[in-house]
C-alpha cells in the first residue's frame, strides 16, 4: 500500500512494539516510525517483522527543526488522502516536543485518535519500563510487556577458540543497536538455518578468560557445525549472574550446570 491511498497512520518510535504499540497499530492503515539510531528494543528496519502494515521512517534528524504545525503539514502531503492519526496519549512532536494531543486536533483537520494508557497486571507499558527490567535481567515481566519474546540479532565472529577445545562449541555473536539485558546467563532460542533451538546464552565480560566482553550461545544438544552470518537469539529466562571461576575446569562444570537449568526452563 502506496503512501498516497493510505486513509489512517499511527506515529510514534515504536520502539520494542510492544502492548501500548499495538493499541495503536492494529487500528490504521500504515505506520509512521521516528527513527533515532539508539540503543533500541527493536532496531531500525526490524519493527517491521513485528508489524503487518506498511512502515514509513521518518528520521528524527530530518525533522526535529520541524514546528509541530509544519510536521502535521509534512504528513498531509506525504499522506494526501490521510484521515484519521492514531496517538497514545503522551505523544509529544514537533521542535522541542512542542506539539501533544491537543494541538495535533488543532493542526489536523482530520480525525485524532488518542489511545489511553495501558497496563498489564497493573504494570504501566512503556518502552523505558521494559528497558528497566531488561536491565535488571527480569525477561518474564519483559516479555510480558511485549507480549512476544525479547529478541536480538548479530552477525557470528570469531571467538576465543577455548569453547570448543575445553568448554563447549558456542556461536559468538557481535550485536549493534539493540538494548541488551543484564550481564548473565539465560536460557534462549537461537535461530540457526531458519530453525529455532534451544540454546543456553551468556553475554558479559569473560572473568575467567580473557576478561573481554561477549556475547556467546551454545546450542543444546546439537552440533550444529560451522556456521556463518546472521543469528537470532530469543530470550526465555534468567538462569544466572556472571561470575568468576577457579580455572576453565570449574566454568566446565558450571556450563553444564546451566544446560540443564534452561532444558527445564524450555
Amino acid at each position: 500500500m502506496y503512501k498516497n491511498s493510505i486513509k489512517s497512520i499511527a506515529i510514534g518510535s515504536f520502539d520494542g512494539i510492544h502492548m501500548g504499540h499495538r493499541a495503536l497499530i492494529e487500528q490504521v492503515e500504515g505506520v509512521v516510525v521516528i527513527e533515532r539510531n539508539s540503543g533500541y528494543l527493536t532496531p531500525g528496519y526490524r519493527r517491521s517483522s513485528f508489524i503487518e502494515q506498511p512502515c514509513f521512517f521518518y528520521h528524527f534528524e530530518h525533522i526535529k527543526s520541524l514546528s509541530a504545525k509544519e510536521f502535521v503539514a509534512k504528513l498531509k502531503e506525504d499522506f494526501p488522502k490521510l484521515q484519521s492519526i492514531v496517538v497514545g496519549y503522551d505523544f509529544a512532536f514537533g521542535y522541542k516536543k512542542e506539539g501533544n494531543t491537543k494541538s495535533l486536533k488543532e493542526f489536523f483537520d482530520g480525525e485524532v485518535v488518542v489511545v489511553s494508557e495501558v497496563k498489564s497486571a497493573d504494570i504501566s507499558v512503556h518502552t523505558r519500563t521494559i528497558k528497566n527490567y531488561l536491565a535488571e535481567g527480569n525477561i518474564i515481566l519483559v516479555n510480558q510487556l511485549l507480549n512476544r519474546t525479547y529478541m536480538i540479532s548479530g552477525k557470528i565472529i570469531s571467538g576465543q577458540g577455548l569453547g570448543k577445545k575445553k568448554l563447549v562449541p558456542t556461536l559468538n555473536i557481535n550485536v549493534y543497536d539493540y538494548a541488551l539485558p543484564k550481564d548473565g546467563v539465560y536460557a534462549t532460542r537461537t535461530k540457526v538455518k531458519n530453525m529455532w533451538l534451544n540454546s543456553v546464552s551468556f553475554l558479559g565480560l569473560r572473568v575467567t578468560t580473557d576478561g573481554s566482553f561477549a556475547i556467546e550461545t551454545h546450542i543444546i544438544g546439537q552440533d550444529i557445525g560451522t556456521i556463518k552470518g546472521i543469528v537470532e537469539i530469543e530470550f526465555v529466562d534468567f538462569i544466572r549472574d556472571n561470575r568468576k571461576f577457579d580455572g576453565l575446569e570449574a566454568l566446565r562444570e558450571q556450563i553444564f550446570i546451566d544446560m540443564e537449568s534452561a532444558k527445564e526452563v524450555l
